[in-house]
């Protein structure tokens, strides 16, 4: 969760970290707070955004070449400006930020406090930062080896950078589970829990592995070791993210901007990948392994929130277009429940960071029971994509708002693409048909653009509903997980209770909840079951409750018995999900705004959940 900054070189600190953590403010937004150096160590620490912490810091003494920035997403400690990062050791020289868990602090607790440590704070944070100085004292350690000392009494997850006001040269990271990335610079050294506080300074990166430790120093010498102690010899990569698409470009929100965002994301996700006049779908990432993935017994498919209802439409997508069995798991059920995993299966990960926590551990169950991982991430480097034996990058470039929009339609492109080209080579998909899927790819973009302009008639709709206390998505076939993403967008940002359900199911339960107050958005494209959503509807109507259908353009019939619709063009079945999610993102938005929620930082949530 939580997202870190750190700088040591010639500039002063404190403007980058700012700036910084503004950027990763989406992994976390409970408190925030900075150390500098610059003979004294002075820590700044504030409940609420980045913003509240700016403006308490700014009347104090915030020189210094060197400081660590962290915004927090509270899980041990309630959030407050005690319990904000970063933390200090009980002799005031060392300073801390940490993202992750760690598991076994209450014993390491224990043993410091008989060793005289007091704690001031509820954090298992600050436990680290005491394990260190122990270390530290006990041996007469450079920080570089209290660190990796104390980190090998340590169980759970961590991404830490430390200081030391008595070696105020170096700057010591580590990482375990959670992300950290090391920008390299001709002014210092940019480190951060992704690329977006660091692609202004430098496009040069190292990206720490599982259970490494970086020092880096002023003088511009940088070295990589293992817990261990042994010598990494790091690859430098190049980050390839544009500024621009961090920035809210005139829009009120993020959000907002990139579910406007969508027509061209979805063209960077198929770009070189499929072309539609020479009648082609490629994904680079299977060409090297095609033989074992066509081949394969079934495909488990990981994920969590959105990216598990990406996954749901591509067991319907792998199932009829390539004919290849697939089940969708979450990803934090399937690594305790003992599942069955052969040599024969494909396990494929779907996450918009490449560092859910739990995709990632049940990916590492997966891969020591044989199976071939293939990874759907965003993040180039990210720790899914270094840990799978192939995968795809979707493209979908930097997304700030906490609720998933651009990230969740590029997935499902790719996974289409992935499934088509699976299918043409087994040979299920009959060659007209094949052709058809990627001519209606080929002009998906400005079908999406239709959508949007949908906008105006979205927001009436939504506001009047926007005092609802509940609402029902439905949808058969392929737009029964668009259903449950839609229903899961409403949750997020509007804290209105939603539920999404297979139509057919409504009567087995839920259509007890059904009266005036109730509104039920259905998604009403399906051909190949058309009138049993018409007659679902009619059992809503019956109880009183407001119907909003998303429906194929021309469809009058709909427009006669439901109280709002929204179209969208008509397109093959398999890729309605593409089309009918836009309106429910919309719709979402809009009530969001009304009901003055914050729309990019809903309340509890952050972006990229790298803990269990």
């Amino acid at each position: 969760m939580c997202g870190i900054v750190a700088y040591i070189g010639k500039q002063e600190a404190f403007p980058i970290l700012i700036k910084g953590l503004k950027r990763l403010e989406y992994r976390g937004y409970d408190s925030a707070g900075v150390a500098l150096l610059n003979g004294t160590l002075n820590v700044y620490k504030k409940k609420g955004k980045v913003q509240a912490l700016f403006d308490y810091a700014n009347q104090k003494e915030l020189s210094g070449n060197t400081g660590i920035g962290h915004t927090r997403w509270a899980t041990h400690g309630k959030p407050s400006d005690l319990n904000a990062h970063p933390h200090i050791s009980g002799n005031g020289r060392l300073a801390l930020v940490h993202n992750g868990i760690i598991e076994n602090y209450c014993l390491l607790k224990k043993a410091l406090e008989k060793e005289g440590h007091s704690f001031k704070t509820e954090t298992d944070t600050e436990v680290l930062v005491h394990l260190i100085e122990e270390a530290q004292k006990r041996n007469n350690l450079p920080i570089e080896e209290a660190v990796r000392e104390a980190l090998t009494q340590v169980v759970g997850a961590y991404a830490i950078v430390v200081m030391d006001k008595q070696d105020p040269d170096k700057l010591v990271a580590a990482r375990k589970g959670s992300p950290l990335v090391i920008g390299i610079g001709e002014e210092g050294f940019f480190l951060a829990s992704d690329g977006t506080p660091i692609v202004e300074h430098t496009k040069k990166v190292v990206y720490l592995d599982d259970e490494q430790i970086a020092l880096v120093k002023r003088n511009g010498e940088y070295e990589i070791r293992t817990i261990r102690n042994e010598v990494y010899t790091p690859f430098v990569e190049e980050l390839t993210m544009e500024i621009s698409r961090m920035e809210k470009g005139g829009y009120d929100y993020f959000m907002l901007k990139e579910i406007h965002e969508q027509p061209a994301t979805i063209r960077d996700a198929m770009r070189g990948r499929l072309n539609a006049r020479e009648g082609w779908v490629r994904l680079g990432g299977m060409d090297d392994h095609l033989e074992k993935i066509k081949s394969a017994e079934r495909f488990i498919i990981l994920g969590c929130g959105t990216s598990w209802h990406a996954g749901l439409i591509a067991e319907y997508l792998f199932e009829e277009l390539a004919r290849m069995p697939a089940e969708v798991e979450y990803a934090s059920e399937f690594r305790y429940r003992h599942p069955v995993i052969t040599e024969r299966d494909v396990v494929i990960a779907i996450s918009q960071s490449g560092e859910t926590a739990d995709t990632y551990a049940a990916l590492e169950l997966a891969k020591k029971n044989g199976a071939f991982l293939y990874g759907i991430v965003n993040v180039v480097g990210s720790s899914i994509a270094r840990l799978t034996h192939a995968g795809s990058y979707i493209h979908a470039g930097p997304e700030i708002g906490v609720a998933s929009t651009k990230a969740f339609t590029a997935q499902v492109t790719l996974l289409t693409m992935m499934a088509l080209q699976i299918g043409h080579e087994r040979g299920v998909i009959q060659e007209d048909y094949f052709q058809k899927l990627l001519n209606e790819l080929n002009s998906l973009s400005s079908k999406v653009e239709k959508v949007l302009a949908t906008n105006d008639k979205i927001k009436y709709i939504a506001g009047e509903i926007q005092h609802a206390p509940n609402a029902l998505y439905l949808g058969r076939g392929y737009n029964f997980p668009v259903a449950l993403e839609g229903a899961l967008k409403l949750k997020e940002i509007s804290y209105i209770h939603a539920e999404g359900y297979p139509a057919a199911e409504m009567k087995h339960g839920p259509i007890a909840l059904i009266d005036e107050n109730m509104p039920v958005i259905v998604i009403a494209t399906n051909k190949s079951a058309y009138d049993k959503v018409v007659s679902n509807i009619m059992e809503v109507k019956a109880r009183k409750g407001i119907v909003i259908a998303i429906v194929q353009e021309g469809d009058q019939e709909m427009s006669k018995i439901a109280d709002y619709t929204i179209e969208i063009p008509e397109i093959e079945e398999p890729l309605t999900p593409l089309l009918s999610v836009i309106p429910l993102q919309l719709l979402s938005y809009h009530i969001a705004v009304l009901r003055g929620c914050n729309v990019d930082q809903p309340r509890n949530l952050a972006k990229s959940v790298t803990v269990e």
